[in-house]
């Protein structure tokens, strides 16, 4: 077939347009074949409206694979550009490098103790979620990746004009699947489904990108940082929740957590299988040419010895120490993975490969331990025999329960949230006689939790296959307290095995407030202050930002946030302690979704110091970790801006700062006011549910729990990703703006001239306050309140939609001028070019994916089906596509 498609193959400062033509040609084609009149709406500019009945939906099809190709192609141009400026400019010019941050402490005049220092604290801890917002399915993200790869390998100038012929047809039946495939899901994915998307993306990209990662800071480190010491040290770690979160999903049960377990120790050993097999393969060093040092002999000899492999391997491979040795250890591998023999933990496999390390570089070979040995025994330090720490997570309303189930059968008069039961925890807690309690009698919630907590007792796990056990909506000291008792009460102690710990989630307004004084009342139980000896005084406290946003709206959310942070790092300091904050971020701005650089930087000073760990969720992991050299790029992005930000933390001035934080206190204050006014005003509840489509979200199963924790039907009861995700469908956007317009005419209503020049500093020099500016204004871009304006005609009672639309529109009105007047711009997002640009390009679809949407929910509405149409289901997934989020 002859086309006259853009010759990739030439670097140029267009690659993104490039390929989307290329894409959208290749997609033009199929659609032509399979659907003809869509074809012809495509070629005439997709502007006349689509039908509104079941014919829209090869039209939506043919929108939603276009968004999803013009993504992957962005992707690809992306990793095009940082190439071409370390290839022109060089690596300390690509941003976000680890090159870049070592040029950077260097030229800030940061010496080599101090930055030994900073390397030394490094805890890079990203965490998958086990509630992914992904909209699409797994099937669906493998073909992208294979049309990543393949316009990857069209980079290259070595392809004959036949040859890049054949690649432009092999991506053409990738897309042709995406249109024979379908991008719905027709059943709710399984807690198995859920936790074989998690293990994808480390077989996929993780377990091949860490090694990358770590040769990237090495050689960053030896040309920016050569006077540093060159320990090497891992610093990254895997976490999920995946399988281990039970928060409002009564499908996770303790055998689920367990088979995530084996899912994750299945997918760790059979890398390092993989990895020691490809080794032994290669290394055929014979020693009757080479000499290996006596020392090193016999270190060898001991692993090919204490296998108990020394004849069979002596007889195979004569002569060739290293292949024997090696052979020796994947044998062991093999029995830990079919039967639980051989290696006793990750830390032995680490031993025997730094002896074959070793051994290398003694006879001069450092080449091939590099290439070879040094990646296999990276892998096993950072995934180990578990490639993730799993977390656990339970609902303290759920943890009380069943504490109180536990002593009606005890016969305990006590019961939880009263004083009485702080005193009795405490009394039991101290017990060394505490009886076990026996399960058979208790409920079904009663008797998985315990059944959860015995599994976390077993020695048979990695040491570090469970991370903590995390309590949500923590709101005394005693909803954690509470799990140390309930484990008690299970196993008794467990000399073997690790001290469970137990983190607080501060998820609302209130909690983020009372953080500290909880902690400090932590601190005085032995119970508790046991598990920090393990963990060398470092204390976990996770920070919710879902449900802090939907408490005070974005502005308070993320001032309240910035304040807990600070307060409970001074409360911990005074007791010889440090924060290692877990900061449960989303997709979208309202969820603590800022660019990553941009977010740590706007950390308070000393609240990292080194340690950061921040969940992963949905789109987020897909975008960031579905293909090698992305995943590559985020991970050096999030290491290298955590290594920035603990390095610069004692240089970063604190001048003038009483004065900004008393502008924040004062708008975070204004800015909730008016959120609260709005979403306690009477009939909210109603205007939301029938002003977006959150009620036919649950039909487009995303993910595997209910929408809502406890199944009432409140605000307060409703999940964040559903809440963000409905204000987005129908252009809204305000979890990520309202209150901000308000609050700032307020604030210079008061203030005047003195409080718009110190505005004015701030935006120029906090990087807080620029983060929440830069936010809302792009999510007041990809608002429209004429499209809005649309879906509050879907309610029902005129009046009330008249009177909350109207408080939005207004609220909107503010906001953008605020903006443009802080900004001194004349529109929205000019300073974002991309991002408008991005935007912009689907502004014109978008538009009429919610037109059809408004029309197919009247639609739905008005008639007699229970089930939610293909159409409309269709639509959700195009205008996410679209907006590049779902929550």
């Amino acid at each position: 077939m002859n086309r006259a498609l853009p010759d990739l193959a030439l670097p140029d400062d267009s690659d993104a347009d490039a390929l989307r033509r290329l894409l959208h040609e290749l997609l033009a084609e199929v659609v032509s074949q399979r659907a003809p009149e869509v074809a012809a709406w495509m070629r005439a500019g997709a502007t006349d409206p689509i039908p509104a009945d079941d014919r829209a939906i090869p039209y939506l099809q043919a929108l939603n694979i276009r968004f999803q190709l013009s993504r992957i192609a962005e992707e690809n141009d992306g990793m095009r550009q940082r190439r071409r400026i370390e290839a022109r400019q060089g690596p300390e010019n690509v941003p976000g490098s680890f090159a870049a941050a070592f040029a950077g402490l260097a030229q800030q005049g940061l010496d080599a103790a101090a930055t030994d220092a900073a390397i030394a604290k490094l805890a890079v801890v990203p965490t998958m979620t086990a509630h992914p917002t992904e909209a699409k399915r797994v099937t669906i993200l493998e073909i992208h990746r294979r049309i990543y790869r393949r316009l990857v390998e069209l980079e290259t100038q070595r392809w004959t004009p036949r040859e890049r012929e054949a690649l432009h047809v092999e991506i053409r039946c990738e897309i042709e699947l995406l249109w024979l495939t379908g991008e719905l899901r027709l059943e709710r994915p399984s807690l198995t489904d859920e936790i074989n998307w998690g293990m994808q993306f480390f077989r996929n990209s993780l377990f091949d990108a860490v090694p990358q990662l770590y040769e990237r800071f090495l050689d960053a480190r030896a040309q920016f940082a050569p006077s540093a010491a060159a320990t090497e040290r891992p610093c990254l770690r895997f976490n999920t929740w995946i399988g281990g979160d039970r928060d409002g999903n009564p499908n996770v049960t303790a055998e689920v957590t367990r088979a995530a377990l084996g899912a994750g120790r299945l997918a760790a050993l059979t890398c390092h299988i993989d990895g020691v097999e490809r080794a032994a393969q290669r290394l055929s060093i014979s020693c009757r040419i080479v000499p290996v040092p006596e020392a090193n002999m016999a270190a060898l000899s001991a692993i090919i010895a204490q296998n108990g492999c020394a004849t069979p391997h002596s007889q195979r491979n004569p002569n060739e120490i290293f292949r024997q040795a090696l052979s020796a250890i994947l044998a062991r591998l093999i029995d830990c993975r079919d039967s639980r023999d051989g290696y006793r933990g990750p830390h032995e496999l680490i031993a025997d490969l730094s002896i074959v390390e070793a051994g290398l570089l003694a006879i001069g070979a450092g080449d091939l331990a590099r290439a070879w040995i040094r990646p296999v025994r990276w892998r096993a330090e950072v995934f180990g025999f578990r490639t993730t720490s799993l977390d656990l997570r339970q609902n303290s309303t759920i943890i009380n329960a069943v504490l109180d189930e536990i002593w009606t059968a005890l016969g305990v008069s006590a019961r939880t949230g009263t004083p009485a039961a702080a005193v009795e925890i405490r009394r039991a807690l101290a017990d060394p006689e505490l009886p076990r309690v026996d399960a058979a009698g208790l409920g079904p919630v009663a008797q998985d939790l315990l059944a959860l907590l015995r599994l976390t007792r077993e020695s048979s796990h990695d040491p570090e296959a469970f991370g903590p056990f995390i309590v949500s909506m923590a709101r005394s000291a005693e909803d954690i307290l509470a799990v140390h008792l309930l484990t008690r009460y299970t196993a008794g102690p467990c000399p073997g095995a690790p001290a469970l710990s137990v983190v607080p989630l501060f998820e609302t307004i209130a909690d983020l407030r009372a953080g500290p004084e909880i902690l400090e009342t932590l601190l005085e139980n032995s119970a508790f202050r046991s598990g920090l000896r393990e963990r060398r005084g470092a204390v976990e406290v996770m920070l919710g930002y879902s449900d802090s946003g939907k408490d005070g709206g974005f502005l308070c959310s993320t001032w309240e946030l910035h304040r807990a942070q600070r307060r409970i790092t001074a409360t911990l300091a005074a007791h010889g302690f440090r924060p290692a904050f877990f900061h449960g971020r989303g997709g979208s701005a309202s969820r603590g979704g800022a660019p990553t650089e941009r977010a740590i930087a706007a950390q308070p000073a000393g609240t990292i110091g080194g340690a950061l760990k921040l969940t992963e969720q949905g789109e987020v992991v897909s975008a960031k970790y579905a293909n090698r050299g992305t995943a590559l790029y985020n991970m050096e992005l999030l290491t290298a801006a955590v290594l920035t930000h603990t390095a610069g933390s004692g240089r970063q001035g604190e001048a003038g700062k009483p004065e900004q934080d008393e502008a924040l206190v004062a708008l975070s204050g204004m800015s909730q006011a008016v959120w609260s006014r709005l979403v306690e005003s009477p009939g909210f509840v109603r205007y939301f549910e029938e002003a977006s489509p959150v009620g036919e979200l649950s039909a487009l199963k995303l993910g595997s729990r209910p929408a809502r924790r406890h199944g009432a039907k409140t605000l307060a009861d409703l999940r964040a990703i559903p809440w963000v995700f409905a204000w987005s469908q129908n252009r809204h956007m305000l979890t990520g703006w309202y209150g901000f317009g308000a609050a700032i005419a307020s604030f210079l209503m008061v203030r005047g001239e003195a409080g718009e020049a110190l505005l004015a500093r701030m935006f120029d020099t906090n990087p807080l306050f620029r983060m929440v500016v830069d936010e809302v204004e792009k999510s007041l871009a990809q608002a429209d309140m004429e499209v809005a304006a649309g879906y509050a005609g879907l309610v029902g009672d005129r009046a009330l939609a008249e009177t909350l639309f109207g408080a939005i529109r207004e609220e909107y009105s503010r906001s953008c001028a605020a903006i443009l007047r802080l900004t001194g711009q004349e529109r929205l997002a000019m300073r974002f070019p991309n991002f408008r640009e991005g935007f912009e390009r689907n502004r014109v679809a978008l538009d009429q994916l919610n037109r059809l949407q408004i029309g197919l929910l009247r639609h739905a509405r008005q008639s007699d089906r229970q089930s939610v149409s293909v159409p409309l289901l269709q639509s959700m997934n195009c205008i996410a596509a679209g907006l590049g989020w779902t929550g």
